[in-house]
């Protein structure tokens, strides 16, 4: 019988050469490697997003159930919380502390791999369980920026799936590449924005734009987006401003430049409070601080329930729900609340907890509006015009980022009809802020890069 007979007989799989099957199989494995894990790590990412989310609403509803009933409960509950949730963060989850963009940028931007040290699972776990018993007490915490943390955190430690040739290539852009499209997906995620995710990415942790890396990124902002409107629906994070056939009046131009202005010296004064502890606190209680940090994060959690109290409740939180009050023109705050709630800030953030900026100082930003309304009169400027400029004139003296701000705040409230509006009113109060303080997320992943 000849050799062509016999290789009819035998099966087909044997007479196809081995390097096809070989082949074919190299090509999978790319395919997973590029694809494959991104997907994974993207859907991931938008779940904890979403159970996160409703962890910290459960929290916070908790809360409020509590100290509605027995007022006097965050004069106990809260300092006992800040002091644990300090000794927690220091003894088991050190890098968790704060919002977590620091720890993101200074993964991004250092040529040493801090990953190991910012970007961990346990830092995942720490940064979510300890910022949602910081809710609980009522700290003025958001979860946005914890959540870009976290899913920095998630898709970093995909790196393992890797073989270890591909992640030495170009001194760990892998690990970085994963890292960016993590917290871009977390931000989507997390306010349902997902071109704020993509803006966030380029203006805030990488200042500049590959296009190696822009496939990657969207790809993982489009599946973490879609597991967050699978979950919670095509939602708006504030609610839509209604501006149609509304006239613009003659005077948003100095509107503009007005909240343009108090936010950004608001934020920059902010930002310098954050920034320089040492030129403002009596040296007295930083020695305190330095040598009794659980102690001081009660102190901190004191003050935080005793401002919580003089305003009747509306400082606690992350000020959520008081901004979207406003913007329905059905909230009470007076016109100490945005002092009241940044004095609030600054106290959850000076202990070194986990806790996000991102959503009181929209709340803030909101507080300066209504407050501009309540002082003013209604007749010039509609009241919902007035708190969209102060969220984001506030936001983007707080992040320095201008384009991120006014992206994240028109996703939120549907406010197509004042981009020009929150533009102006982001660049100026962006400047404005620069006056007294250097960009905060970058100045505290600093200390994070010298160590």
């Amino acid at each position: 019988m000849s050799q062509c007979a016999l290789n009819l007989k035998r099966p087909f799989s044997m007479r196809i050469p081995g390097f096809i099957d070989r082949r074919t199989i190299l090509r999978g494995k790319r395919l997973w490697l590029h694809y494959g894990v991104f997907w994974i790590g993207a859907v991931a990412t938008g779940l904890i997003a979403v159970m996160y989310a409703r962890l910290i609403d459960f929290g916070y509803d908790a809360f409020l159930r509590a100290s509605t009933r027995y007022w006097w409960l965050p004069l106990l509950l809260t300092p006992a919380i800040g002091a644990l949730s300090v000794w927690l963060t220091r003894r088991f989850f050190p890098g968790s502390e704060g919002s977590g963009i620091p720890q993101v940028i200074a993964t991004l931007h250092d040529k040493r791999d801090l990953g190991p040290r910012l970007l961990t699972l346990r830092i995942l776990v720490g940064k979510i369980f300890v910022s949602f018993l910081s809710i609980l007490g009522g700290f003025t915490i958001g979860r946005e920026g914890p959540t870009i943390h976290v899913g920095a955190a998630l898709m970093y430690s995909l790196r393992r799936f890797y073989p270890a040739r591909l992640r030495s290539i170009r001194g760990g852009a892998l690990e970085r590449k994963l890292a960016l499209a993590g917290a871009a997906a977390g931000l989507s995620a997390a306010f349902n924005a997902p071109l704020a995710g993509v803006v966030f990415a380029i203006e805030e942790l990488t200042r500049s734009f590959e296009a190696r890396t822009s496939g990657v990124l969207i790809t993982a902002i489009i599946f973490a987006g879609i597991v967050s409107l699978a979950l919670q629906g095509n939602y708006v994070y504030f609610g839509t401003i209604d501006l149609v056939g509304s006239h613009f009046p003659d005077s948003l131009a100095l509107a503009v430049i007005l909240v343009g202005a108090i936010t950004g010296v608001a934020g920059g004064i902010f930002c310098w409070l954050l920034l320089n502890t040492q030129r403002w606190m009596p040296a007295r209680v930083l020695s305190w601080r330095e040598a009794h940090p659980v102690a001081f994060g009660a102190a901190c959690g004191l003050v935080i329930a005793v401002i919580g109290l003089a305003s009747r409740g509306h400082t606690f939180g992350s000020g959520y729900a008081e901004a979207r009050e406003m913007l329905e023109a059905h909230s009470d705050v007076g016109v100490s609340y945005p002092l009241l709630k940044m004095a609030s800030m600054v106290g959850s953030y000076l202990p070194g907890a986990p806790g996000g900026l991102f959503a009181p100082s929209l709340a803030i930003g909101a507080g300066i509006g209504n407050a501009l309304h309540l002082i003013f009169g209604g007749a010039h400027l509609p009241l919902p015009m007035l708190i969209a400029l102060g969220m984001v004139g506030y936001l983007a003296a707080v992040t320095q980022s201008p384009i991120t701000a006014f992206v994240i705040v028109i996703e939120m409230i549907n406010g197509h009809a004042l981009v020009l509006s929150l533009m102006a009113t982001a660049l100026i109060s962006s400047q404005v802020s620069r006056l007294f303080a250097p960009p905060l997320y970058e100045a505290l992943a600093r200390k994070y890069m010298s160590k």
